[in-house]
């Protein structure tokens, strides 16, 4: 999906798959104001993630995200007894046409790159999908041989340029505490909060970046 596509249809949604389309519809989810009052109710949310198969917490996370900045709806968070009513912010990155284009051609490289799987995969079932080298030294993969599966090669990644850009756009800042916020850019930079900080900080670096307008990418 292209960095700046909007969500017009929850066809657009990234990872979507045609076949969600009727089993969204048979849980009565059919627009897309539909799923996002889905996905912010804790059961609904539940079902559809174990009915769609692909679809994980992070990605039905994502789709809520995503949906609200469409929207521009309010999400309510609660908190204890209180619901407490936080307005996402939309913040956009400040983006060159240069950077741009180098963010479509990492979505064009994306959606054609194969997957990769370890040698003989399809033999052993033990060995599972994960992805590792070949070193045989009579190994026909190793030496790219047209009929073997394709093998993890520096052609297939994407531009260097936005290497690890957000499909928003932003470049990620990981973040820990509130004063490492005051140094990011909220013209090109968002920040994400460790995965081992505290509820009490993770809401103080929240109320940080959304004084100075930067945009969280894993806002809870």
């Amino acid at each position: 999906m292209s960095a700046n596509k909007e969500i017009k249809t929850i066809q657009d949604l990234p990872y979507y798959r045609e076949e969600y389309t009727a089993q969204l519809a048979d849980m009565g989810i059919k627009e897309r104001d539909e799923l996002l009052e889905a996905l912010k109710d804790k059961k609904r949310k539940k079902q559809i993630v174990d009915a769609l198969d692909g679809v994980g917490n992070k990605i039905a996370d994502h789709w809520l995200e995503l949906l609200s900045e469409t929207s521009g709806e309010t999400q309510i968070v609660e908190a204890g007894e209180e619901e407490v009513k936080k307005t996402v912010l939309k913040v956009k990155a400040e983006l060159t046409d240069e950077i741009k284009a180098a963010l479509v051609m990492r979505d064009e490289k994306n959606d054609r790159r194969p997957a990769f799987y370890r040698q003989e995969w399809f033999r052993y079932q033990r060995l599972g999908y994960k992805w590792r080298k070949p070193r045989g030294i009579h190994s026909k993969m190793r030496r790219h041989l047209s009929y073997r599966p394709p093998v993890v090669s520096i052609g297939f990644r994407g531009p260097k340029m936005v290497r690890d850009y957000h499909p928003s756009g932003f470049q990620e800042v990981m973040v820990y505490n509130p004063t490492q916020v005051e140094g990011v850019d909220p013209k090109v930079q968002a920040i994400r909060i460790g995965g081992t900080v505290g509820g009490k900080k993770r809401i103080a670096i929240t109320a940080k970046a959304d004084e100075l307008g930067i945009r969280v990418l894993n806002r809870t």
